[in-house]
């Protein structure tokens, strides 16, 4: 088979087709109409019906209550013993790779203590980005994107709490000096499910940010990338990438860090 740039595609084996829907039934998907199975996955009515019951026989799929199948106990168990030992710096440093790899930029795992956003871990693409940002810095969280979709996910009292009173800190003219702008800035963040910056803490660096969530649903760290705004200025299409690759990182990583 080829595909459309020419290349030859890899074929497709039994086991690309387990794992597609193993995949399906992960992310949610009904197993209970076979024809929507075979639409979903690319994967014919004979053969997911066939592969269901061979998953289900060795225990990566089970019966769910309601009907159809869930991930089952076995499929569980191999998750499991695949990331036991693996703490937050090897799986937030993992998923931190994959998005600096994926936009060019520096990635950071952030987390929020009392007003300030606590930069964690970092990662740094071939082409190093000239910033005050290190492991270890302490920003004030509502001047960051990580810190502000962080602040976002709070009530609005718990917010004004740790911020302080009015007029707050400002590192730039980009940043908010009364709870009426910070108010409104963070209302935009939530709605959209990331933060951005344009030159908002330092000149010159446009920084992107999006949650991470425990397994309670609350935030508890954030993903952000950082890089000169020259490279973003302008651009909806690298805009739009960036932002797919930090809320595709914050999302995998809640994902990891959920205990199963």
């Amino acid at each position: 088979m080829t595909t459309k740039d020419g290349h030859q595609a890899p074929p497709t084996t039994a086991l690309r087709r387990a794992l597609r829907l193993l995949g399906y039934v992960a992310a949610g998907g009904e197993t209970g109409n076979v024809t929507e199975v075979s639409r979903e996955t690319g994967v014919n009515r004979v053969t997911a019906m066939r592969l269901i019951a061979e998953l289900e026989a060795d225990g990566l799929l089970e019966p769910a209550p309601g009907g159809g199948h869930r991930i089952g106990v076995g499929f569980l168990t191999v998750a499991a013993a695949a990331f036991r030992g693996q703490g937050l710096p090897d799986l937030a440093g993992r998923v931190l790779r994959s998005v600096g790899a994926a936009t060019g930029m520096s990635a950071y795992l952030v987390v929020l203590d009392r007003a300030d956003a606590v930069y964690l871990m970092r990662e740094i693409p071939d082409r190093p980005l000239v910033s005050s940002i290190s492991i270890g810095s302490r920003v004030p969280a509502h001047l960051t994107t990580p810190g502000r979709i962080l602040l976002a996910d709070l009530p609005v009292d718990e917010v004004h709490a740790r911020v302080g009173p009015e007029p707050l800190a400002a590192a730039t003219v980009h940043n908010p000096t009364d709870y009426a702008e910070l108010d409104a800035l963070l209302e935009r963040d939530r709605t959209a499910g990331c933060a951005w910056s344009r030159s908002g803490y330092e000149p010159g660096i446009d920084s992107c940010a999006a949650l991470v969530r425990d397994r309670s649903g609350r935030g508890a760290y954030a993903i952000s990338v950082a890089g000169p705004a020259a490279d973003t200025a302008d651009r909806p299409d690298t805009t739009s990438l960036i932002e797919d690759a930090v809320r595709r990182g914050a999302d995998e990583l809640s994902t990891l860090l959920t205990p199963l």
